[in-house]
This record gives structure tokens, sequence and C-alpha cells, in this order.
């Protein structure tokens, strides 16, 4: 057999063996989630926030410090704090609006002391130099609103991340503007409207987001609130702002992964918080403004009761 005709017939012999290969590698990646289709852009919402997998528990733990902002004077750094919000999720199908999920959730932020670095009960106010009780936020639920469907009310959904080398950057901006739960009927008058910003930032693998054989993907994360002072500090009219910075991601140990303190705070004086709600929550969500209403609602009655019995 002469040289080239068995080259050729070796070369026949490899392509043979390589089509089936090939076949598989171009398979394996056009089985990829579509950022331009609606149904996987929301499914890849999905397992950034939550997790594919019906009932799945998912932590994000992040961590930061509280600034105060006033005209005039030097920003203060008035807490650190841990942060985490546990949550589950569940999918659902629908002929003509195709893939859709709806999350739940419940979350605590503990504020620390920005010296030692401890969970504290009471403040001393700076500007009024009174000593308040710590309010931490312990908002239980914190729902999505509804069900978020790859075809909905607003039209099909978008992907809008940014691709940077093997990461996609996502950012979420809200400002927030409604009827404050805490002040009277007449805010278009007189005022006293909550107004907010939370910024979140999230940084994603590539790949990990786009196989669809993964149920969730593991984000970092940066997360900023602008919020005028709470209420639980005792601030009236003073003017001014507090602003939260922090960092964090999605744990792949759950919550058992979070830090020892924050566990144990938890534990100790938050054990609900150890557990997502149910699917079929349908609370209407919790903000440390209503909280701080149902707690000092609370106190009322119950200082009303001694009074009461006389």
């Amino acid at each position: 057999m002469k040289l080239s005709k068995l080259v050729m017939l070796c070369a026949a012999s490899l392509a043979i063996s390589i089509s089936p290969l090939a076949s598989a590698q171009k398979s394996a990646a056009s089985a990829q989630f579509d950022i331009n289709n609606p149904d996987d852009v929301v499914k890849m919402d999905r397992k950034i926030q939550s997790s594919l997998k019906d009932g799945e528990e998912i932590v994000y733990y992040w961590e930061g410090k509280v600034f105060s902002r006033v005209p005039g004077e030097k920003d203060r750094h008035l807490f650190t704090y841990w942060g985490m919000n546990i949550r589950t999720s569940k999918g659902f199908q629908d002929p003509v609006k195709g893939y859709g999920w709806r999350h739940v959730s419940r979350e605590v932020l503990f504020y620390l002391d920005p010296v030692t670095n401890q969970v504290v009960r009471t403040w001393k106010n700076p500007w009024t130099g009174e000593e308040v009780e710590v309010q931490h936020i312990a908002n239980d639920p914190v729902n999505g609103r509804g069900i978020s469907w790859a075809k909905g009310e607003s039209g099909p959904a978008k992907f809008r991340g940014k691709q940077l080398e093997d990461k996609f950057i996502i950012t979420n901006e809200f400002p927030l503007f409604y009827s404050n739960p805490l002040a009277g009927d007449y805010q278009d008058y007189i005022g006293g409207t909550y107004q907010a910003m939370e910024i979140f930032n999230f940084v994603i693998d590539r790949d990990e987001l786009l196989d669809p054989t993964k149920t969730t993907t593991y984000p970092g994360i940066a997360w900023t609130r602008i919020v005028k002072f709470l209420p639980w500090m005792k601030m009236g009219d003073r003017v001014g702002y507090v602003i939260y910075s922090g960092t964090g991601k999605k744990l792949k140990g759950g919550y058992a992964a979070m830090p020892e303190g924050i566990r144990k705070e938890i534990e100790t004086n938050w054990p609900i918080y150890k557990n997502a709600p149910p699917t079929d929550d349908t609370r209407p969500n919790e903000t440390s403004w209503t909280d701080f209403k149902k707690i000092m609602e609370r106190k009322k009655a119950a200082a009303a009761k001694p009074a009461a019995a006389k």
C-alpha cells in the first residue's frame, strides 16, 4: 500500500472516530441556557436568587458597616453588622406565560459595636445623648410579590447581565418611595413619606450560570442602602441619613457556613430564621418600619393592661 493511501485511510478513520466527539461537544455547547430565550432568562434569574430545585433552602450572607450622614458634619461610623437571608422557591409552567417562579424568604441584620464587634442591645444616641433600645432588622417574610413569568405583563424577560471575562455582572437598583406606615393619613400634605435606595450588585460565574444541569449558582454580592434615620434611633425631625455598605455571597454550605457569631445570635434569640417560610406563604411583607410599629403597639398594649386592671 502506498504511503499516500495509508495516510488517507488513517485520516478517514480518525475523522470517523472524532466525529461523534465533536458532535457531542457541539450538543453540550448548544444545551447551555440561551440569554436570548425568555424561559432560560427566568431560569437563570431563579438560579441566581434561589435554586431550580423546588423547596431547596438557600442562604445569602453579607457583612459590612453603617454610617451616618448629616449635612455640615463628618460622617460617623455607627455600627458594623452581620446580615443573612434564608430563602426557597417554587417553579411554575404556563402554556402562555411560559416558565415562572416565586421565592419566599426571611432576613435578619444584627448591629454590632464597631469596636468590640459584639451584638448591641442598647445604643447611646451621639446627637441626643439618650440611651435607646436597638431594633435589629428582623423581616419575616420578605417574599416575591407574585410569580415572575418568562412572558409576563411587562413583556418577555430579558437578560440584564454584562459579561466581563468569565463573569456576569448584574446590578439591581431599587429607589423606594411609598407611604410611611409610621406616619399619618396626610403625608402628601405635610411629608413623612418613606424614601430609601437599595443597590445590589452580583458577580456570577458565567459557565456555572449557563449550565442547565446545575440547579444553582454562587454569586458574590455587594449591597448598599441609603435611608433616613431609623425610627428606633429617636431622631425626630433631624436631617440626615444612614448608609449601609456590605459584601457577601450565596453560601455553598448554607446556614452552617455562616460565621459562628450570627448563628449563635439566631439560635439564641431568633430561631425561626434558621429556615425559610413555606413556598405557599402569602403573608404581607415585613419591613423595619412595619416591624417597629408592631413592637411599639405591643409595648403600648402591655403598658395599658396594669392601668386597666386598677
